[in-house]
């Protein structure tokens, strides 16, 4: 496989993860949100892989298979499981709607390729042309944690952001260290598990996991003492 193919794969890849970050904008089922999720997660694994067979790197194969493992298979069950269990099954209207978001997305990815195209001319790396699209996907994983009124559904957009940064970070060094990617893989994990504790207590505690429904709980509080 020459470097000009693995170039090719790398790129459809990436567009495939732009259109998965622009999918979990789109969704508005807690369940089909999930799905998307765990899509772009096997798609970093598809990409760390091919990736490692380009460059010959044998800790990019590991880091694939750590990724397939933790962010396309383990994350999204911890996360199916938290969400069967406290019967969230659709997120409720976001903060913008669909076609304001979609729009600020486009706009978004187009900033995100104006603002890489300098670092890409001068980049001799075979994922070079990604760059842009990793940047982009980053800013529509934030944009999700700011548009969404659910705790659960912005903690994901949180995830995606952290997807988007390792894709980046193949796309512009080809991969972390081994030692650093299992850190934040454990760290990712732990954090995984904390949000998921922090969703029961704050159902049992507020009734609901809307954002706007615990500001007004706390506020109600304040002015009552």
């Amino acid at each position: 496989m020459n470097g000009t193919l693995v170039q090719q794969l790398v790129d459809g890849l990436a567009a495939l993860m732009l259109l998965t970050s622009f999918a979990l904008l789109a969704q508005h089922r807690m369940i089909s949100v999930l799905h998307w999720f765990a899509g772009q997660g096997l798609l970093l694994a598809v990409t760390a892989a091919i990736v490692a067979y380009g460059t010959g790197s044998d800790e990019l194969y590991i880091s694939a298979i750590m990724t397939l493992l933790l962010k396309g298979l383990l994350l999204p069950w911890l996360l199916w499981r938290v969400i069967r269990q406290l019967q969230v099954h659709r997120e409720v209207e976001p903060l913008l709607n669909s076609s304001l978001t979609m729009l600020i997305a486009l706009g978004v990815t187009l900033f995100s390729f104006h603002m890489i195209q300098p670092i890409e001319k001068i980049s001799q790396l075979i994922t070079r042309d990604s760059m842009a699209i990793a940047t982009a996907c980053v800013l529509l994983g934030m944009l999700m944690m700011i548009t969404r009124r659910k705790a659960i559904t912005q903690v994901i957009g949180f995830l995606a952001v952290e997807n988007s940064l390792f894709f980046a970070a193949i796309g512009s060094t080809n991969g972390m260290p081994l030692v650093v990617e299992i850190g934040i893989a454990f760290d990712v994990l732990i954090a995984a598990l904390i949000f998921g504790l922090f969703f029961f207590q704050i159902r049992t505690t507020f009734d609901s996991l809307e954002v706007e429904a615990m500001n007004a709980h706390l506020i109600h509080k304040d002015d009552d003492e």
